[in-house]
């Protein structure tokens, strides 16, 4: 059988970047919520804040040595999979991925020394300091990394001479038509994620007794943060769907399950799209919604798939199906953000046992509303790379074979499988220590050599860590 290059490349980078899109969306908003904490506990001096910076920290150094190794082939793949588009574009890509490094990573890796190991070693206020630097820097990653993404779904500023992009205006072409809307949703999500994980974790820990007044005070802090930020993401998607609807009008029409263009199109809440057919096998919708929600306006016109060629057709099933999970998501986090104020006036938000083993469960939604997300965005964009100019055959090195794709992506697969255990294992301990009886001030407490080494766990037996239950 002959390998596809061009397929395995694509599930190679679908893979990569999925894996690794996990990472970043937590430490940027758990990265904030460190320096909360640091500046609660500077301003209050009450040691439960402080506690509570001190575990997040020792999480976050883990998450974030994941990241950065999951990261890192990501452009080495722009190399060896990708090597027309990495030269068609990079007279924008090149500058901009520069920019995040000088801008971005240098402060992060300025500051993170200083936030992991810098307790009890520098003022309090440089600490705080540190705290929101590396915090900042996780924003200014996110803005370059978004605005190189946003470019290639939504292509501005620039002019093509020989088969190379080359940049007309910066301005237009790193703030293009859905890069503020995808930055802002990007945000949120961000804010979500690690606002369900302290949540989850914290419920857990008030379940099992253990350090119930600074749990209670991380659990309430979430849940108030989550009960603005869901509904806020609901209605930041809207206006992001309206954006998409006018400069991406296909990949919404796969989003819909929408074959033909028509008024009053109904919004589908099951159906069994068949690309072959141009129809959906088997569909079940609400009459004229789509096209309320998408033009405020119960007979506008949504577009349709057939629009366009086959050939320039993404997988409709899979961009439909990717939204109804991501809405699914978003849905239920607003649902549980708002039982969770019910409870509170009730008086029951930190007994209600029911509720706790909720919010548990709930830790794996935002990470799986964030790849159903990726996957609308990235499925929906094919087959073109940038859209509406390069499509993702023509971005391919010439000289790939399909062997060559299949191997790295095996290789890939097992590193990436190494490095998911060891990490997923060493933060679940992390997490089963729990809050260390009291910061760690004193200066005869030995100082971590290594960023991993900031989360005071080794990979010993777990019965052998002190603290632990």
């Amino acid at each position: 059988m002959e390998l596809d290059p061009l397929l395995l490349s694509r599930l190679q980078f679908a893979f990569v970047v999925s894996f690794h899109a996990i990472f970043p969306v937590f430490t940027i908003g758990l990265a904030s919520y460190i320096a909360v904490l640091n500046g609660l506990f500077y301003r209050t001096e009450n040691p439960a804040w402080e506690r509570l910076a001190v575990f997040w920290t020792r999480v976050f150094a883990v998450v974030f040595g994941m990241g950065v190794v999951s990261g890192i082939v990501m452009s080495f793949q722009f190399g060896t999979n990708w090597s027309n588009f990495a030269l068609a574009t990079s007279n924008f890509l090149g500058p901009v991925l520069s920019y995040e490094v000088v801008t971005a990573f240098f402060l992060e890796a300025a500051f993170l020394g200083v936030l992991l190991f810098g307790r009890g070693k520098v003022p309090q206020g440089v600490h705080l300091f540190a705290a929101i630097m590396v915090a900042v820097g996780t924003f200014i990653s996110s803005f370059w990394i978004l605005a190189a993404n946003s470019w290639m779904q939504t292509p501005a500023g620039f002019e093509i001479i020989d088969g190379r992009f080359h940049v007309t205006s910066w301005v237009e072409a790193i703030f293009n038509p859905s890069f503020p809307y995808r930055f802002a949703h990007m945000a949120l999500a961000s804010f979500l994620t690690g606002g369900f994980v302290v949540a989850g974790v914290s419920a857990w820990y008030l379940l099992i007794g253990r350090d119930v007044e600074a749990n209670r005070k991380a659990f309430s802090m979430c849940l108030w943060l989550l009960l603005v930020l869901a509904p806020a993401q609901a209605v930041l998607g809207d206006f992001h769907g309206l954006n998409t609807l006018e400069h991406q009008p296909t990949k919404v029409a796969a989003m819909e399950g929408n074959w033909e263009t028509r008024s009053g199109a109904p919004l589908l809440l099951f159906a069994l799209p068949d690309q072959e057919a141009q129809e959906n096998a088997v569909e079940l919708g609400i009459p004229g919604l789509a096209s309320l929600i998408l033009t405020h306006h119960v007979d506008g016109v949504v577009p349709g798939v057939s629009e366009v060629p086959p050939e320039e057709q993404p997988p409709v099933w899979i961009v439909f199906w990717s939204f109804r999970i991501m809405v699914a998501m978003g849905l239920a986090m607003i649902g549980v953000a708002v039982a969770g104020l019910w409870l509170r006036f009730k008086g029951r938000l930190y007994e209600h046992r029911g509720y706790l083993q909720l919010m548990r469960v709930m830790t794996v939604t935002p990470f799986l509303a964030v790849l159903a997300g990726w996957f609308v965005t990235e499925t929906g964009r094919a087959p073109w790379l940038v859209y509406g100019h390069m499509t993702q055959a023509e971005a391919l090195t010439p000289s790939l074979t399909g062997g060559m794709a299949l191997f790295t992506l095996v290789g890939y697969g097992l590193v990436y499988a190494v490095v998911f255990y060891a990490g997923i294992l060493y933060l679940t301990r992390v997490v089963r220590q729990g809050m260390l009886p009291e910061a760690p001030h004193d200066d005869t407490v030995e100082r971590p050599k290594r960023p991993l080494s900031a989360a005071h766990v080794s990979f010993d037996d777990a019965s052998n860590q002190p603290g632990r239950s």
